[in-house]
């Protein structure tokens, strides 16, 4: 089974305080069937660890770990996550009051057909109304 994590599903391993049997249980579904993400997948990510780096929430030699660990998960960029951001996107974006980011991954998943996984409540009611079915939590 394919599907499409975004970044609170991601963040949630690595901090163990927010980790949930369901989200373990994504985790174990991306290391057997893979994942897709948006081309901004990466950038969320190394965004929240540098800032927690600076909020001296971890070090950076952990960020640097974590980022390698990432590296090795089977995950596929979608490569037409941009073509879709000024039109598909971004008309989720805007029926749905999400961010464009948050809204990149209800796109990806509804192009893909694949279930998301997220955290983010207002994603995850989009995701409902858009009939995109939900894994995580």
């Amino acid at each position: 089974m394919s599907l499409v994590i975004d970044s609170s599903v991601t963040l949630s391993w690595i901090y163990s305080e927010e980790t949930t049997p369901a989200v373990t249980h994504v985790l174990q579904l991306v290391n057997t069937g893979g994942a897709w993400v948006p081309s901004l997948w990466r950038l969320e990510v190394a965004n929240v660890l540098e800032t927690g780096a600076r909020r001296a929430r971890h070090d950076r030699a952990f960020r640097d770990a974590t980022l390698s660990d990432l590296a090795l998960l089977p995950l596929s960029t979608d490569t037409e996550t941009e073509k879709h951001a000024w039109s598909a996107t971004l008309r989720l974006a805007e029926r749905h009051h999400l961010t464009v980011y948050d809204a990149a991954y209800l796109e990806l998943a509804q192009r893909r057909r694949l279930p998301l996984a997220t955290l983010d409540k207002e994603l995850r009611d989009a995701a409902v109304s858009e009939n995109v079915p939900l894994l995580g939590v």
